[in-house]
């Protein structure tokens, strides 16, 4: 039977569907891939993105447990209107080869259908189970990524850190921005709005203060942390020209996510961001000595970011694609 997660979902919900993603990701993934945290889990399932609305799909067996769960993000932003994405889709192990995926995938399609959506993207391993299902029901490989890690202590003590050009000095603040760097921390994040835009479908609305803040508090209300380190131009009312994020998505966490690492035109081509990358490095360690191990995505064209995080001690872990589907 499927039915669909009620927000906010019960302690019993939020148990039952960590079961099963938890379950999936010891069957699916690497050894080496830490297990997300019921913590992240019920995060995730509680409170929403800042820019479009969860459905939670659930396949229950007769006894009312879980076999298999489904989370789709329907984006509101209007330049985003007529997609989604597939945040998972799992069937716990010992239910697979039963249908269970495809209930789901149908339960999904019918959602995508009715509320007008036109294209369905997802981010999966490649190789496993989870490629081969999207292969069988339309899904195209869009952009083939690498999935990477770099150890934190290994990376600090190995690389020093970059001296920065003159009138150019670092910044550094936990969680959402200050107020007196809003502005120009928005006007940044517009220069990494500018490249997705050629690059994806789901096109980002506009950066504004508003919008910068409530990205970070959705970590913060989620239980998570978000860590930032920017370049400032002294030179230019402290101009942001460059900032890279990392994020715990829960405080315990032994390894992080490396979120966007963006500079802006004018002062690119000057090894910014590999300095205030290193820069942050240095920070976390200092303030987070318990994570170990920096995880990050990045597209096999993109060069430019490839030799900064060799550079930093980044390792491939494992392969990993962009899938779309078209409806």
């Amino acid at each position: 039977m499927l039915i669909t997660l009620g927000s906010p979902p019960s302690d019993a919900e939020t148990d039952a569907w960590h079961a099963v993603v938890t379950a999936a990701h010891v069957r699916d993934l690497p050894a080496s891939v830490p297990e997300p945290s019921r913590a992240e889990t019920s995060g995730k399932l509680r409170i929403p993105p800042v820019d479009g609305r969860n459905v939670h799909l659930v396949a229950t067996a007769r006894d009312g447990s879980y076999e298999g769960v489904a989370s789709l993000l329907l984006f509101t932003d209007e330049h985003s209107r007529h997609a989604a994405f597939l945040d998972y889709l799992v069937v716990c192990p010992n239910a697979r080869r039963h249908g269970l995926g495809a209930t789901l995938w149908t339960a999904i399609r019918d959602e995508l259908t009715a509320d007008g959506r036109t294209s369905v993207s997802t981010v999966l391993e490649l190789g496993g189970a989870g490629e081969a299902f999207v292969d069988s029901i339309g899904f195209t490989n869009m952009r083939p990524l690498g999935r990477y890690v770099q150890r934190v202590r290994q990376a600090v003590d190995m690389v020093p850190l970059p001296a920065l050009p003159d009138g150019l000095r670092f910044a550094d603040w936990p969680g959402v921005v200050p107020d007196e760097r809003a502005e120009a921390f928005a006007r940044a994040h517009e220069a990494l709005r500018d490249t997705q835009a050629a690059e994806s479908e789901e096109r980002a609305p506009r950066w504004d203060v508003d919008r910068v803040r409530a990205t970070a508090r959705v970590i913060g209300e989620r239980g998570g942390l978000i860590l930032t380190s920017a370049v400032l131009d002294t030179a230019h009312d402290d101009a942001v020209v460059a900032y890279t994020e990392i994020v715990l998505r829960d405080p315990a966490d032994t390894r992080a996510l490396q979120y966007d690492t963006v500079v802006v035109p004018s002062h690119q081509g000057h090894g910014l961001g590999r300095a205030v990358k290193r820069h942050l490095l240095g920070r976390l360690s200092e303030l987070r000595p318990g994570v170990r191990e920096i995880s990050t995505t990045v597209a096999d064209d993109n060069t430019a970011m490839l030799a900064v995080n060799e550079g930093l001690g980044y390792r491939r872990e494992r392969p990993a694609g962009l899938f779309q589907a078209k409806l």
